[in-house]
């Protein structure tokens, strides 16, 4: 709207100038044309002149009798004398150039202007656009938020999965923006501010869509980043007119991602994080516009977050964002659901199973299952497939876990030798403990970044709390390859690295998060970390303990994951046949599966062999 404003604005500028110069041009032909000098000479001698007004170098003036072609008044331009009495004696006729006033004037001064002007607004919208600024100075308050009608959403609650219990929390703002009677006649509002808590990629922004078009209201979606600009005050004029515009087309959803952006917790950075600076600003003013606004007036504020712990508390308390959804990574059955609305859009083999590809991929979000059967498909069309094949999602589970395949990185043989032997390690450890999750593949082909093989287990259930035994076992799986090494080989390789840094990650966590150490006590030493971000809370906070708690600490984390090495080696040593028969199978497939890892040990007694 603004755009056509400005429009509109310079299309009248450039009819009055035309207006101005066209009406000159006609004034002069139809009054006072020019005319040669020599013929007003001839004029002047015949005393054809009645009047004259003389300038500097301009004679205008009107004739007694009129011209052949009917003219009385006359201009033109004044020469030297001399010039003039010797061009007259050779019957030459001569003349001035004679122009318009105005219209010299509007040619000199008002066109360059014009034009100067042009020139600034289209490099300050240039630099609006590369800077943020959105579309130059005359829009630089103005909220940048996409607005979405119920046609342009094309979102409901059908197109998302796995999510129940936040589909049916928001199932009353649905109703709400439908019948707002019915849940006023209680006396009960609707919160006024609802966020969505979640890890990356579990379909918070989906979420949000989808309330939107299951109610059919206008959606305002804008991402907190971008409120924040160069100029202090710039976020919080974007703030005011993106809750007008909400308002004056109520109802309506007011959606913002990635709040975090713009509700960082005022002063956690000490000196770095000052009260006057643009962010704070902008968020001192959307309180103020959370506070000003009445949710019966059927705009409802929805936001998104992967990040709740360092927002600012001012925007969590009762009265602002009011109710907190957590939008977390499904389940088993979730992850079913999810696959059966994406597995709608490829060409299925029969033997695809949902529940087979959703046991084999915990953990995954609903965007990482979307990227899981599009690889899936890619892998089925480069193989020249007519259908999506069961092989077709383990090769992209694969592709996606491990990384992309390295077929073109030869490792010389005892290179190749030490990593099968490493990695059947794994599979006999994760085999011989008992909870542990089955393994469903072993391979020694190169992949990812660093991995020269890998080991896929494949978890029975959905776990949500785990004993120490179990984190135990876990580390002992994890040591099974360093082990392995140890046991054969003799030597240990840069290979386990990976296995190390995750082995360690485990024991911290049992020592100084889950009180798991009966010599350090039931104690936290830590912060606990995100549950789904590897960062701690407040980063940069110091140690809450002494030196001499902190050796112990250490001390209690190398003991455990000695003890798990211990266990590791225990085990290998009595399947030293089966480790040395598995890991001659990987040197020649390459790849095991699990019925061929079934096969390895009902062939191959577990008695460790003579020496």
């Amino acid at each position: 709207m603004e755009k056509h404003v400005q429009w509109n604005i310079w299309y009248v500028i450039i009819a009055i100038v035309a207006m101005i110069a066209f009406n000159d041009a006609l004034r002069s032909w139809r009054e006072v044309q020019p005319l040669a000098y020599s013929e007003f000479l001839a004029q002047l001698e015949a005393g054809n002149v009645e009047e004259i007004r003389v300038s500097t170098d301009r004679i205008e003036g009107t004739l007694k009798r009129p011209l052949p072609d009917g003219r009385t008044r006359f201009a033109t331009v004044r020469i030297d004398p001399e010039l003039a009495q010797s061009l007259a004696r050779e019957h030459v006729k001569f003349s001035g150039v004679i122009q318009s006033t105005l219209l010299r004037d509007v040619l000199g001064w008002v066109i360059p202007a014009l034009l100067f002007f042009g020139l600034w607004s289209f490099l300050l919208r240039r630099f609006g656009e590369r800077s943020g600024l959105g579309g130059g100075l005359m829009s630089i308050g103005r909220s940048k938020a996409k607005v979405y009608v119920e046609t342009g959403v094309g979102v409901t609650f059908a197109d998302v999965a796995g999510v129940d219990e936040a589909k049916e929390e928001l199932g009353e703002v649905v109703g709400f923006l439908k019948d707002p009677g019915r849940y006023g006649r209680l006396g009960a509002r609707i919160p006024k501010g609802i966020l969505l808590v979640g890890p990356p990629g579990t379909g918070k922004t989906l979420l949000a869509r989808a309330v939107a078009g299951e109610a059919g209201v206008p959606f305002f979606s804008i991402n907190g980043s971008e409120f924040v600009e160069m100029f202090v005050g710039v976020g919080a004029a974007r703030v005011r007119d993106l809750f007008e515009q909400a308002r004056q087309k109520a109802p309506a959803i007011i959606f913002i991602d990635e709040i975090d952006a713009l509700g960082r917790a005022r002063g956690a950075f000490g000196a770095f994080g000052g009260g006057h600076d643009e962010k704070e600003q902008t968020l001192n003013q959307l309180l103020a516009e959370i506070d000003g606004f009445d949710p019966s007036s059927g705009v409802v504020l929805l936001a998104a977050t992967n990040r709740p712990e360092i927002l600012d508390p001012a925007l969590l308390r009762a009265g602002r964002f009011d109710r907190q959804v957590l939008v977390d990574r499904p389940d088993r059955v979730g992850r079913v659901q999810i696959l059966r609305v994406h597995l709608k859009k490829v060409r299925l083999d029969n033997d695809v199973d949902p529940e087979k590809i959703a046991a084999l991929t915990p953990g995954f979000t609903g965007a990482d299952l979307a990227n899981l059967v599009n690889e899936a498909a890619l892998l089925a069309t480069r193989r020249g497939r007519e259908a999506v094949r069961l092989e077709d999602f383990t090769g992209a589970v694969e592709r996606i876990v491990a990384g992309l395949e390295k077929k073109n990185r030869l490792l010389n043989p005892e290179e190749r030798r030490i990593v099968a032997h490493h990695e059947m390690g794994h599979a006999l450890v994760a085999c011989a403990l008992p909870g542990s999750d089955v393994v469903h593949k072993v391979s020694i082909i190169p992949r990812g970044v660093g991995a020269l093989g890998y080991t896929i287990q494949r978890p029975t259930e959905d776990r949500f709390l785990m004993q120490r035994d179990e984190l135990m076992t876990k580390m002992a799986v994890l040591l099974g390859g360093r082990a392995a090494e140890s046991l054969v080989i003799g030597q240990m390789s840069t290979g386990a690295a990976d296995d190390l840094a995750k082995v360690t990650d485990i024991a911290r966590t049992m020592v100084t998060q889950y009180g798991m150490e009966p010599l350090l006590g039931h104690l936290v030493y830590e912060s606990p970390r995100s549950p789904w971000l590897a960062t701690p809370q407040w980063p940069g906070e110091g140690p809450r303990y002494s030196e001499e708690t902190a050796q112990r600490i250490d001390a209690a984390v190398r003991r455990l994951v000695e003890e798990a090495f211990e266990r590791s080696v225990s085990i290998l040593h009595t399947q030293r046949a089966r480790l040395e028969q598995g890991a001659a199978r990987l040197l020649e497939r390459e790849t095991l599966n699990e019925e061929d890892l079934r096969a390895l040990l009902r062939e191959v007694p577990e008695t460790e062999p003579a020496r």
